[in-house]
């Protein structure tokens, strides 16, 4: 299966050209330097995905190519490095060896989103040791490559059932559990995170890196979803965001524990009042 590469140098602001790329169905947005980069399906059209971009950021210069998914998964190997992030570490595959594995989280970059390369990725991962506890029961919304659910565990979670919207991400999901021995811990569930999240509960934590008007959505399912000492860390969410966001955690009867910035991206822990 091919993919569509649609790179990004914005005219301004990146956020017209990110909030668009993600209104046109992206899952991840990596920034490489003063470009954007992302990947749609090989069928996707490139000239209405770039009108859309440049309509929401008239100064952006846009380019779309097809590429070969090998090509593709090629380019992410070269690019994809170790990440030290406190007390866990995100590693490829060919950069594991030696590591201790009880604090390394070894991710096969394919095709699903979370390798550690995103902001938002590092950012929840930061967050991770002050909110999971010994033998608590954690969801992954929106999982992905499972790294968060992963991450989890190896931090002393009990159940995680990670949530995967994406059928062509499961595969990758499961196998990064299985590489990462947490198999007896992490539980993959294809389907709406939304509808399935109220089957999984109660739960002590919630975690979704998902962008911001999803996971505005979401929030009255994850309050109804949390033991009474639980808390969500959520990501996705841009820097420009942070004061709406934090108005409507503040009308839902959300507190903010904690909080990490990096690059364009906001994470944030809460717990209910």
């Amino acid at each position: 299966m091919s993919w569509l590469s649609v790179r990004v140098r914005p005219g301004g602001s990146p956020d017209g050209a990110l909030a668009a790329l993600f209104e046109l169905g992206s899952e991840g947005v990596q920034e490489t330097g003063s470009e954007l980069l992302t990947h749609f399906p090989g069928d996707a059209d490139g000239a209405r995905i770039a009108a859309a971009v440049r309509a929401a950021d008239p100064g952006a210069e846009v380019t779309a190519t097809v590429v070969p998914a090998v090509d593709w998964a090629e380019e992410w190997k070269k690019g994809v490095g170790a990440h030290e992030l406190g007390a866990l570490a995100i590693v490829p595959p060919w950069l594991a060896a030696g590591r201790d594995p009880a604090r390394t989280i070894v991710i096969e970059p394919e095709m699903a989103f979370g390798t550690g390369e995103h902001q938002t990725t590092r950012g929840v991962v930061r967050l991770l040791p002050n909110v999971v506890r010994a033998g608590d029961r954690v969801a992954d919304l929106g999982a992905g490559s499972a790294v968060l659910a992963i991450a989890a565990a190896k931090l002393g979670a009990a159940q995680v059932t990670a949530i995967e919207l994406d059928p062509d991400a499961i595969a990758n999901a499961e196998a990064n559990v299985e590489r990462n021995g947490v198999r007896d811990r992490v539980t993959v569930i294809e389907g709406d995170a939304d509808l399935l999240l109220p089957f999984v509960a109660p739960v002590r934590v919630v975690l979704a890196n998902i962008i911001s008007s999803v996971l505005t959505a979401m929030l009255p399912t994850i309050a109804e979803s949390l033991t009474l000492d639980g808390e969500a860390v959520l990501s996705g969410i841009l820097v420009e965001e942070r004061p709406a966001m934090l108005e409507v955690l503040d009308a839902g009867g959300w507190r903010v524990l904690g909080d990490d910035v990096e690059g364009m991206w906001w994470s944030v822990r809460i717990a209910r009042r």
